[in-house]
């Protein structure tokens, strides 16, 4: 009986420890950004799922996007995936639900600052430029703080035929939140990257009563602390085959719509 007992002991031991093996092999490696699709794609009604969230928290803890047929922002946090949707509300989607564009990392602060006087979205740009002169990095961004107000916006989900996304957001909600505290998730990416994300500075917003958020427009920021995660290596996740990737135009300058879209 008690051999029998030690069998179990034995066997179940080193199933857990065949399965940490495995979950640290699958962890993607530090300072490397994975991303689904280009932006010009999804700039153009690439709207289409690609990879499983269960798939992609295989490739990062940390980090932004959408979801199938454009349904609302991703925020990635702490291992966390948080859906705002159209009604500027946050929902926990289902990992099996796919995502045409997103952008994570396995986040781990190289450094860190305190924000110890008001600011709004260029002083903070300011802040991160000033903190590094390297600006041919990419830098993952987390921004916890208080904020006065905070001015964000999402997408609703989309039926086919897809329209550009520049025709998505002119009819997009917008939301203004007062007195919030809550966490910026993002991204400053090279210029060189121009079509292939977004370069500069690319946040989203979540609150820590997980009741609001969105994609950032604006805000007055109190007080706060930023980490920043320079990231050295970029690794992309094209789809294989069919599809609208396979049938947009990725040849043309799509910046002026990137503009309007984001700001």
């Amino acid at each position: 009986m008690r051999r029998t007992l030690m069998k179990k002991i034995f066997w179940l031991g080193l199933s857990l420890v065949i399965t940490c093996l495995i979950t640290a092999c699958i962890r993607a490696p530090l300072n490397t950004i994975n991303q689904v699709s280009t932006i010009d794609a999804l700039l153009a009604g690439s709207y289409e799922g690609q990879i499983p969230l269960e798939k992609l928290l295989t490739y990062g803890n940390f980090g932004i996007g959408t979801f199938d047929n454009l349904d609302g922002e991703m925020i990635l946090l702490e291992g966390q995936v948080f859906q705002v949707k159209a009604d500027g509300k946050i929902y926990r989607p289902s990992l099996k639900v796919t995502t045409p564009f997103a952008s994570v990392v396995q986040f781990k602060a190289d450094y860190s600052f305190p924000i110890t006087k008001e600011t709004d979205l260029k002083g903070l740009e300011k802040m991160i430029e000033d903190s590094n002169p390297n600006k041919n990095l990419f830098y993952a961004l987390k921004i916890k703080g208080t904020f006065q107000t905070m001015k964000t916006r999402s997408v609703p989900v989309q039926k086919k035929p897809y329209p550009p996304l520049s025709a998505v957001a002119k009819t997009q909600p917008v939301f203004t939140f007062e007195a919030v505290s809550g966490t910026l998730v993002g991204f400053r990416s090279p210029v060189f990257v121009k079509g292939i994300n977004v370069p500069g500075d690319h946040l989203h917003f979540i609150s820590n009563d997980l009741q609001s958020g969105g994609h950032v427009l604006d805000f007055r920021l109190l007080k706060g602390t930023v980490e920043i995660d320079v990231c050295n290596q970029f690794f992309m996740i094209l789809p294989e085959e069919g599809g609208s990737f396979s049938q947009v135009d990725l040849g043309r300058d799509r910046s002026k719509e990137l503009e309007k879209v984001e700001r």
